[in-house]
């Protein structure tokens, strides 16, 4: 059988490949195949096959073959960064924001200048890619030039991106010149006082990541049967929602994982929180939970939760919920296990969009009483979109989204009941954000027909 496209999510215990054919007419999704991903046993393209055979069996043909294969790809630790700047709440924060948004996965991060003990931590994370930013432009220049001068006598092999203060364009290029560390030089993440310029960033760090992705290990032969663009897999989250932003309106994206929960949003302060709202934020803005998962991290959620209220809300004894947590399975069997489950979705959603969201504070001073908000304002969203193996396919997915707004205590910027939800039934949003850098209509069509209410 002969197939259009297939887009493939290399994961870092899964890899899945999803098929679409009519590209020409009227694009279709007809179907999914996995595999085990094989980037431990040397070479990612052996779990590539995998799926590719794991979907011949489900389409019920003997073999397959395509016209195109494009990828995300989170395996081999993903997209490793760290980031150094000059004031943590602006530059560091800029910075921060632009990786976290292009799918990076921060390992360190910095404000100030370097130390020694910095430099010996950024050789012990061997990071994929180092951001180096501070200094508005035209403003305090010495701290990013410093660090740009400690980290090119590192002389390492790793990819430098400069987005900081653009009278130091020169000096950084000469003392990356004749190192192995590639520079890429950037416009300023924070140009002036308040101001956010992270998209040329975040676009030159997917570039990068593509460029490099090949030389991670068990990575080497990926282009082998790779013929499109490489993504890291929670950039083309963020790429399908930016898409969807721009046919709907402001959004929300929340994927539960088994280790991680991400939040991406693509919204505008209203005009009533632009007004007193501290510090800016980007339109579009990523964050990632690190203890929130309801596989792998699913204790930390029971931790949180506490026991003792997991029993009453579950209406069961302590013993049948320590039987739950000692035999907790990736993908959950009887109704118990399910019902569990979604409890760990419900409070890894509400606790990990409150992170992601801003909030409203009542500052008391001379003159009495001044509210200000910190942080991104969700208000005024219109979609909370699921997506993600939890939000897709539990039963009572959609009521967990809805009790994001009613989880409101009146001071957190979170979406209103108004907020409409949408599930990504195919489970194919990172699918078509990768496929919307080539054929962004057709990406655009199969993501609403992925999305129902």
């Amino acid at each position: 059988m002969k197939i259009d496209l297939l887009v493939a999510e290399i994961g870092s215990t899964t890899t899945v490949v999803n098929a679409f054919n009519d590209l020409g007419t009227c694009p279709k999704f007809i179907g999914q195949g996995q595999s085990a991903t094989s980037v431990l046993e040397g070479d990612v393209n052996i779990g590539l096959k995998g799926a590719i055979e794991d979907l011949a069996k489900y389409l019920s043909v003997e073999f397959i073959e395509y016209n195109e294969l494009i990828a995300t790809s989170s395996a081999a630790g993903g997209l490793r960064m760290t980031v150094h700047g000059l004031v943590y709440d602006m530059t560091v924060k800029a910075a921060k924001e632009a990786a976290l948004g292009a799918g990076a996965n921060i390992k360190f991060i910095t404000a100030g200048k370097l130390r020694k003990s910095d430099l010996k931590k950024i050789e012990e994370i061997k990071p994929n890619i180092i951001l180096i930013a501070g200094g508005v432009d035209y403003g305090e220049r010495d701290t990013a030039f410093y660090n740009c001068q400690l980290i090119a006598e590192m002389n390492l092999s790793i990819p430098v991106i400069y987005a900081g203060n653009i009278e130091n364009h020169e000096d950084v290029k000469d003392v990356f010149r004749e190192k192995q560390s590639e520079l890429y030089i950037v416009d300023n993440v924070y140009p002036k006082i308040d101001e956010l310029n992270v998209e040329p960033t975040r676009k030159v760090i997917q570039e990068v990541f593509e460029k490099h992705i090949i030389h991670a290990p068990g990575m080497e032969h990926v282009r082998e049967m790779v013929t499109g663009p490489i993504m890291p897999t929670p950039g083309a989250v963020m790429a399908a929602s930016h898409l969807l932003y721009d046919k709907i309106g402001d959004l929300v994206t929340i994927d539960v994982g088994g280790a991680t929960t991400d939040v991406h949003s693509v919204a505008e302060d209203s005009d009533e929180i632009s007004r007193i709202l501290l510090n800016p934020e980007p339109k579009a803005k990523r964050t990632v939970e690190g203890d929130l998962g309801v596989y792998i991290n699913m204790i930390n959620i029971v931790d949180l939760v506490g026991k003792e209220e997991l029993v009453k809300q579950l209406d069961i004894s302590m013993e049948e919920l320590e039987d739950l947590i000692s035999h907790h399975k990736p993908i959950p069997e009887t109704d118990l296990e399910k019902q569990f489950v979604e409890k760990m979705t419900l409070y890894a959603t509400i606790i990990a969009i409150k992170r992601h969201a801003g909030g409203l504070k009542h500052l008391y001073g001379p003159g009495g009483k001044k509210t200000v908000a910190e942080g991104k304002d969700l208000t005024q969203t219109k979609y909370i979109i699921g997506t993600g193996g939890a939000l897709t396919r539990l039963p009572n997915r959609k009521m967990i989204l809805k009790k994001i707004a009613l989880s409101n205590k009146g001071n957190d910027l979170l979406p209103n009941t108004e907020a409409k939800i949408l599930i990504d039934n195919h489970y194919i949003m990172a699918s078509l954000g990768v496929m919307s850098k080539r054929y962004p209509e057709l990406a655009l069509k199969l993501l609403e027909n992925s999305l129902k209410e």
